[in-house]
């Protein structure tokens, strides 16, 4: 059990050195979908105008992450919540059964 424990946190720290190593070899900057379909569209269609504002922008990029990791979080937190009280239910309904 110990070698299998110490072997995941070896895993982890690995894991963590090549993401760093990855990060900074890109100057640090990752760009999601929205920026390269952008480039895109403008090779594309240089005179394209979208037809949809968004409601509100973040002030910043930092607001942004933290919505979208707020977002992600709830959406797991939900996600291993209903997986718990359906793994609950069927143990409980398993073992009160009567013969």
């Amino acid at each position: 059990m110990k070698k299998r424990t110490i072997g995941l946190i070896t895993l982890c720290i690995a894991i963590m050195g090549l993401s760093l190593i990855i990060g900074t070899a890109n100057g640090g900057e990752f760009g999601g979908a929205d920026g390269q379909i952008e480039e895109v569209i403008d090779e594309v269609s240089p005179g394209y105008t979208p037809w949809f504002k968004s409601v509100w922008t973040p002030p910043s990029s930092e607001i942004e992450s933290l919505l979208f990791a707020a977002q992600a979080s709830l959406g797991a937190g939900f996600i291993g919540y209903y997986i718990g009280k359906k793994k609950n239910a069927k143990a409980y309904n398993g073992s009160c059964q009567k013969e």
